[in-house]
């Protein structure tokens, strides 16, 4: 039992250690394995909670652990990166270098999402707001999307100072804003009372199969244009 008791808290620790690879990553401008190691941290974040349901051995410590871990892979990561674009953008008042670290608004919004969560009884079966790790892989898969991409057009819209700051902006709004989003959990076999998130998870490996990196951005947009379709219409 004491051994159990652990399991979850070291695969916090996996995560953490995952997000402080990306950092390494990030600084050595290596988009494509930092995305990887963020994944992989966003892979542990979830088995370490179905580890402590599965041992009841979840604790406030666990707790505290799982947004300190999360803050570096969800929070501080996603914030160099876009520092990095901001940085190689097209900025239009070049001498002014202090902007580019604008791109840590996100790291700001990622903590105030983290430390709120934790005493946010509301969020135990849904969302309220865009979780951390769906907002990292949106912020992680741009410089992919700008790397592997064709689209001139696409190149030009990521490359635009301005975007890169609205889009800053954007995602510190919503990872804090009054949006119930619904959970992708599935807890049972029945498709009637699952049938949201299996047409999701379903259009989701249309879209990944389709625009590969740049799918992952749409995926997302998609999760929370179906919540707010869903809170608005067909709840009622």
């Amino acid at each position: 039992m004491k051994i159990k008791k652990h399991i979850p808290n070291l695969i916090t620790l996996l995560n953490l250690f995952s997000g402080c690879i990306a950092l390494v990553f990030v600084a050595e401008l290596n988009f494509e394995m930092a995305f990887y190691f963020v994944c992989l941290g966003i892979f542990l974040d979830f088995f370490d909670g179905f580890f402590a349901r599965l041992f009841k051995v979840s604790s406030p410590l666990g707790l505290q652990l799982d947004s300190l871990a999360d803050m570096v892979t969800s929070g501080v990561v996603p914030g160099y990166v876009m520092f990095c674009l901001l940085l190689k953008s097209q900025n239009p008042i070049a001498p002014i270098t202090i902007l580019p670290y604008l791109g840590f608004i996100i790291t700001l919004g990622s903590c105030y999402r983290l430390a709120n969560f934790n005493i946010d009884t509301r969020q135990t079966d849904s969302f309220i707001g865009l979780p951390t790790p769906a907002n990292t892989l949106f912020i992680m898969s741009l410089p992919l999307v700008l790397k592997y991409s064709d689209s001139l057009m696409i190149f030009e819209i990521l490359s635009n100072y301005w975007v890169l700051l609205a889009i800053t902006l954007l995602s510190a709004y919503i990872l804090n804003a009054e949006i119930p989003l619904f959970s992708l959990k599935i807890k049972d076999f029945s498709f009637k009372k699952n049938s949201l998130q299996i047409v999701f998870l379903l259009l989701s490996l249309l879209l990944l199969g389709f625009f590969q990196y740049l799918g992952i951005p749409l995926v997302i947009i998609t999760y929370v244009l179906v919540s707010v379709v869903n809170n608005n219409f067909l709840k009622k």
